[in-house]
């Protein structure tokens, strides 16, 4: 019986669900994660065609914790509400405190 190799997507939506709530992770620790470090862009690309697939996409942020993709969620600051409702703060469109809600795949997982 042959069992379905996992897409890319597939595997960045598996790293994303496991980051835990109050906490962001970059683009690029989950590419590296995943054993493709310059991917990050295709883990952005992924972040984008992840809705409706239970992935919380909003703490996925770029390696200065800008908010890079809010705006491809619905309303103008979808993005920053869901982060600062798990306790993030942000402001001008950058996570305050980066180094302490960074969660990085390749030491947690």
């Amino acid at each position: 019986m042959q069992t379905k190799t996992l897409s890319f997507f597939d595997k960045v939506y598996q790293v994303a669900k496991q980051i835990p709530y109050g906490r962001v992770t970059s683009y690029g620790a989950i590419a590296k994660y995943l054993g493709a470090a310059r991917s990050a862009r295709m883990v952005g690309y992924a972040m984008n065609g992840s809705h409706n697939k239970d992935v919380p996409a909003h703490r996925v942020v770029n390696r200065k914790g800008l908010l890079t993709g809010k705006h491809h969620f619905e309303g103008t600051n979808l993005m920053q509400q869901l982060l600062e409702s798990e306790g993030v703060q942000v402001t001008d469109n950058q996570i305050q405190n980066f180094e302490e809600v960074f969660w990085d795949p390749s030491k947690e997982l």
